[in-house]
């Protein structure tokens, strides 16, 4: 877990504090068994901790491994050149036989030298050739807890079933945009950006996606490939989501519920803040 300094906003008052955010980083698995050399097969982001556990659990699921077979050996790779913050971000799977299955490989690019790290998915994200985005317009934040009950309103799939994320593109001036639902919050969040690719809908950079559920890296992610200003959600952000906005020159606001919220990041654009 990280520390930051944070704003919580409520009805009566903006009160700077320090606040705990779950750490993020992405854990590269490669897998290798004899005559095979070890190569790249997923990268994963998880909260660090029971790597292992995570990486002999996925290769479970994706197939690779049946219940009754065990590794023959999982080990971080400790390659000399790895800077600190690469160290534990490669875990090496050996199998004593072939694979029942190869897993989809999920990423193209395998470099001979462990170094998946933050920085390295945030330069993936946001090159050098995107502009951060720069503050224009300022919102007020006690209007973002209206944002989720108007998305929960656009949401008749969960309504019947419980069981959907939902994402929706809302104005400065809380004016909802588009909503969308689906099984994955991702999805989600996916088609609404979809939406305005297809000229479904119409928005601009000055725009605030609120999102069911937490704010991970993907969200931040998908949120600065489409230039948008602002994120909130009634959940927490992560360490990594959090670093990317930063970089990206986005709001962060989470947990926005009961008439509060806190402001992780670039809180310049918020009315009061800056």
């Amino acid at each position: 877990m990280v520390r930051r300094t944070v704003h919580e906003v409520t009805p009566r008052s903006v009160q700077a504090r320090r606040d705990t955010v779950v750490t993020e980083e992405p854990l590269e698995i490669r897998l290798g068994w004899p005559r095979h050399a070890p190569t790249r097969v997923a990268v994963i982001m998880r909260t660090p901790g029971n790597d292992f556990e995570l990486a002999a659990g996925f290769l479970l699921a994706e197939g690779v491994l049946d219940a009754r077979t065990s590794p023959r050996g999982i080990a971080y790779c400790v390659d000399r050149d790895l800077s600190q913050e690469q160290l534990y971000n490669v875990v090496t799977v050996t199998l004593a036989d072939p694979p029942l299955r190869h897993p989809s490989s999920r990423s193209t690019s395998v470099s001979s030298a462990c170094g998946v790290c933050g920085t390295q998915s945030m330069d993936e994200v946001f090159t050098g050739e995107n502009d951060r985005l720069p503050v224009r317009e300022r919102v007020d934040a006690r209007m973002f807890n209206e944002l989720p009950d108007a998305l929960r309103r656009e949401q008749s799939i969960f309504a019947r079933t419980g069981a959907v994320h939902a994402a929706g593109i809302f104005g400065f001036d809380g004016t909802l945009v588009v909503a969308r639902e689906d099984i994955g919050r991702h999805n989600a969040v996916d088609k609404v950006f979809g939406a305005r690719q297809l000229g479904k809908a119409a928005f601009a950079d000055d725009s605030i996606l609120c999102a069911s559920g937490r704010i991970g890296f993907d969200i931040a992610a998908k949120a600065a490939a489409a230039r948008i200003a602002v994120i909130v959600a009634v959940g927490g952000p992560s360490s990594l989501a959090l670093d990317l906005a930063d970089r990206a020159g986005i709001t962060v606001a989470g947990f926005v519920r009961s008439g509060r919220c806190v402001v992780y990041t670039c809180p310049e654009r918020i009315n009061g803040l800056g």
